[in-house]
């Protein structure tokens, strides 16, 4: 399977690209996969964050070269997703990107596509794009200025020079750090079990929202705050959390 996906713990869904032998480069078959895991996750009341990874020594290279030098570099692209089934994929429920090793080119773009990025420090964040006379088209041009001071975002992208996960993570890029690859996906669990230990609804409700913050207004983002805290005072889980403070105990939420 070029994609793997299964529950690691309860709630929380593992993705992993599996083409260790190719970088983890996206071909057809990857985009495809992605995307249908991506269904079944947002389709699973049950599943309530996932982490992206990629098997090997990358997380992932970006577009399979070979596969767009013979003609395929549509199939890498889906019609819901975009590129690697992910680039622009819309969804309600929060993904972290697990990084090691280089996350380049499309690689960086699937990991700018997720709301969180644990890194080891061994990996690297790049958009070589412009080197090949090439544009990062599936996100990058727009997602890495929003998240980093403009004028160094525009370095990257138009020298195309990689930045360590060290940079990454004091310029906001990456949210954590483990000190290997080893230890990276038990600092990605980490992060997820805190997001999971919340009102499943309410997150997605405040993830829908903040998601926004940069390109709308505040009057428009008031009005989409108070329509999540309407929305959620109709739950069962809205009076689970006041009801379990109450009874000195832990929440147990529904999604409901």
């Amino acid at each position: 399977m070029e994609v793997e996906a299964h529950e690691i713990e309860p709630h929380i869904l593992h993705i992993e690209i599996n083409r260790p032998d190719a970088r983890n480069a996206v071909n057809g078959a990857v985009a495809q996969a992605m995307e249908s895991h991506l269904d079944s996750f947002e389709e699973d009341d049950n599943l309530w964050i996932a982490i992206v990874s990629g098997r090997g020594k990358n997380f992932s290279a970006g577009a399979d070269l070979k596969e767009i030098a013979a003609g395929n570099g549509a199939s890498l692209s889906t019609k819901k997703g975009g590129f690697a089934g992910i680039a622009s994929r819309q969804r309600i429920k929060p993904v972290i990107a697990a990084v090691h090793g280089p996350a380049l080119a499309g690689g960086f773009e699937i990991a700018l596509s997720a709301d969180m990025i644990v890194a080891s420090e061994g990996a690297s964040f790049g958009l070589p794009e412009v080197k090949r006379s090439l544009a990062a088209a599936a996100g990058g041009l727009f997602r890495l200025p929003r998240k980093i001071p403009t004028n160094r975002a525009i370095e990257m992208i138009i020298t195309g020079d990689p930045i360590s996960a060290r940079e990454a993570h004091s310029l906001g890029v990456v949210n954590r750090l483990s000190s290997s690859d080893e230890e990276l996906l038990e600092e990605a669990l980490k992060l997820a079990r805190q997001v999971a230990a919340n009102a499943p609804l309410a997150v997605r409700k405040s993830l829908e929202v903040s998601r926004q913050a940069s390109t709308l207004d505040d009057t428009t983002l008031f009005g989409l705050s108070r329509d999540a805290m309407n929305y959620l005072a109709t739950t069962n889980d809205y009076q689970e959390g006041p009801k379990a403070f109450i009874e000195k105990r832990a929440p147990i939420w529904q999604g409901n």
